[in-house]
């Protein structure tokens, strides 16, 4: 029974396809720009893309287990598709954004809830992982610290609890090969508490010099943040943060607590990632 894999030239849905293959699993990785794939030999790249209902056949032939990149154009489309050809069971990456007071209308969070409500009256399982904080998330740093440069933050005492990508992955492969996670909506984060301070000094401790912190506004923040977003969603991470350094994000579940497995820790990604804040 194949399980296909959405979203495959993504970091987390590479790390599931590897582990799912390593492990003897029969897996198909899809990508809207399959080109760009690049997948452990033996695994099959193949063009997804929901809005295009023309590349389900070939992606969905004799798929029982789905892994799926939250997508909410052509969902439900795909959502008929994956019945019409036997899906049992898909786990979903959503967001622990959709938990949040006014996800409707706030844009990342209403990415991942409308495709959350898609799957919610399908006839197969669905297993949704809400991860909080990523990790890697700590890479909008990277230039600021590769170059020396202060990193401007509005609220550096924020305190999340970011969960190592591996992490995820681990727990996707649980779901997807066994039935213990089945039907379950989890939120997942790492298992420490940092503020952005916190995590700029682990930073600063692997790469072996001082991570200046620039506090700036609100406003500048929005500013800086709309280069690279919408504006609505810039607000939308700001005021996280904002309640954030007020009340910490809470531990939610964790590969200890879902696994039996050591959690793995912010300072491990780093460490996994120097070059990431040293490159010029």
């Amino acid at each position: 029974m194949t399980v296909l894999v959405t979203g495959a030239r993504g970091a987390i849905a590479r790390a599931v396809t590897d582990r799912l293959h390593a492990a003897g699993h029969p897996v198909r990785a899809a990508s809207a720009r399959p080109v760009e794939l690049t997948p452990p030999p033996g695994v099959e790249g193949v063009e997804l893309v929901l809005d295009r209902p023309e590349t389900f056949p070939a992606a969905l032939a004799g798929a029982r287990q789905v892994f799926l990149y939250p997508e909410p154009a052509g969902i439900a489309a795909f959502v008929e598709a994956a019945e019409a050809v036997g899906v049992e069971h898909v786990v979903l990456l959503s967001s622990a954004s959709v938990l949040e007071p006014g996800a409707e209308d706030d844009p990342p969070a209403s990415h991942s809830l409308r495709v959350e409500r898609a799957l919610a009256d399908a006839p197969f399982t669905v297993t949704l992982l809400r991860p909080d904080a990523f990790a890697g998330n700590a890479l909008g740093w990277a230039h600021f610290i590769a170059r020396g440069v202060p990193v401007p933050l509005a609220y550096p005492d924020a305190c999340i609890a970011p969960v190592h990508p591996a992490d995820i992955a681990d727990i996707a492969v649980r779901a997807l090969t066994g039935d213990r996670l089945a039907g379950r909506a989890l939120t997942l984060t790492g298992a420490q508490s940092l503020t952005f301070r916190e995590q700029l000094a682990i930073i600063a401790d692997t790469i072996g010099r001082p991570v200046a912190v620039a506090e700036i506004t609100r406003e500048e923040a929005e500013e800086q943040l709309a280069r690279h977003m919408p504006p609505a969603m810039a607000g939308s991470l700001l005021d996280l943060w904002a309640r954030a350094t007020v009340t910490p994000v809470p531990i939610a579940d964790t590969t200890a607590s879902l696994l039996a497995a050591e959690p793995r820790t912010f300072a491990e990604w780093v460490r996994e990632n120097p070059a990431a804040f040293t490159a010029r």
